[in-house]
């Protein structure tokens, strides 16, 4: 179990195990990338739990967002997009949350993967629209806030309340160390 997340030690049902879990990874694609600033650490955090998750048997799925005409300013023009690298799933969603207009719930169930760590880029957007889903939908989830990148830094804090208020009403929430010492493994030093 993630002990350090909160509200409550993630998963709710106590037992952690990779062939159940699955690392979602929203708002990837060429489209979405240069509406959300990425900081070096959060793009090292995601690269972390992308390989060490991967090794350990959680099945990773990039959910790339194609075919929005958004009315947002991009910004930045070089920002480099989240793909799908070998070994994992790539998923085309056709709006912000990753379970709209695509085969995301059906990859899951198919996978039997029930237990959701969710990061990208969007926190106040792709990555709370897609947990609210999946939520919705029974699946058990934990935002990896620290690899989730925000729109606007101001609005981390009422994101992150929106998901543990009432108990965790939408799951919990937790950071890339505890999820990675949680799967037995240990971070690296180097980027």
């Amino acid at each position: 179990m993630t002990a350090a997340s909160t509200p409550y030690p993630w998963p709710y049902h106590g037992s952690l195990d990779a062939e159940r879990t699955a690392l979602e990874i929203t708002g990837g694609g060429a489209e979405w990338a240069p509406y959300v600033p990425i900081d070096h650490l959060t793009e090292s955090n995601l690269a972390a739990l992308r390989s060490t998750l991967s090794a350990a048997g959680v099945l990773v799925i990039v959910v790339v967002i194609e075919g929005l005409w958004l009315r947002l300013r991009p910004v930045s023009e070089s920002s480099t997009p989240i793909l799908p690298r070998e070994g994992e799933l790539g998923v085309v969603a056709a709006g912000l949350d990753g379970f709209y207009g695509s085969p995301l719930d059906t990859v899951l169930r198919r996978h039997r993967r029930s237990d959701l760590l969710i990061a990208g880029l969007g926190l106040e957007t792709t990555v709370h629209s897609t947990v609210r889903r999946a939520n919705d939908r029974g699946y058990e989830c934990l935002t990896v806030l620290d690899a989730a990148a925000t729109h606007d830094p101001a609005l981390a804090a009422a994101a992150r309340s929106t998901i543990e208020m009432s108990g965790g009403i939408f799951g919990a929430v937790g950071e890339t160390a505890d999820v990675l010492g949680a799967f037995g493994a240990r971070r690296s030093s180097a980027p």
